[in-house]
């Protein structure tokens, strides 16, 4: 139990209190801090619309004039909310976080390639290399690069349907243990492909750099 620094009231960890809705400044998991069931598939405008609310009701400059405990809540509050704002809103680190909740680690289950992608992981290494000693054909493998860029892109948002449908599964009640283990296959190959599309940005812009 805590006590609102506002009212005195005692209650549960919230985000703000029930009583007189000040922030309570406790430390609560992201899907309580919107008072949402902890449920993977979200309304992302309905999100977006209970966070500038809550943002509007909690902010620091509303309670400039409060106590320092008050002024603290309402600090830790805000920071919080926007932090699991940014975790709930995407779905790529909604997964993460959701691995955080139950316990486990995409670490756990990312230390290699993915083997369908370990081909691909070599080629763009590959192409990145003759890229970088290009000489003359610069033009011809920039272009390729290019391409290539598109294609990761495209192999990252296709990923978006099995992390829907392993999503909806998991709120359908469906077994941790698989659910888990095919989670985190998707969030791995999302990782890595992630990484590639950052290594061959990088070298483009490097390359507009020199």
């Amino acid at each position: 139990m805590m006590q609102c620094p506002s009212c005195g009231q005692r209650q549960g960890p919230r985000l703000i209190c029930e009583n007189c809705g000040a922030p309570l400044g406790a430390e609560v998991d992201g899907f309580a801090a919107f008072s949402l069931p902890r449920k993977l598939v979200l309304d992302p405008s309905a999100l977006e619309r209970v966070y500038h609310e809550l943002s509007r009701q909690i902010h620091p400059d509303r309670f400039a004039q409060g106590s320092a405990r008050l002024r603290d809540a309402s600090l830790r509050s805000t920071a919080l909310l926007t932090r699991s704002y940014r975790t709930l809103r995407d779905p790529i680190a909604r997964g993460l976080y959701w691995l955080e909740l139950h316990g486990e680690k995409l670490a756990d289950n990312n230390k290699t390639v993915p083997p369908d992608l370990a081909e691909l992981v070599f080629e763009v290494q590959d192409e990145l290399s003759e890229l970088r000693d290009a000489g003359s054909d610069l033009p011809r493998l920039r272009e390729r690069t290019r391409v290539r860029r598109v294609e990761l892109e495209t192999a990252i948002n296709e990923l978006q349907r099995p992390l829907a449908r392993n999503f909806e599964r998991w709120d359908a009640g469906g077994d941790p243990q698989p659910l888990s283990a095919e989670l985190k296959t998707v969030l791995s190959k999302i990782a890595y492909l992630r990484t590639l599309l950052r290594d061959v940005d990088r070298e483009l812009e490097n390359l507009k750099a020199a």
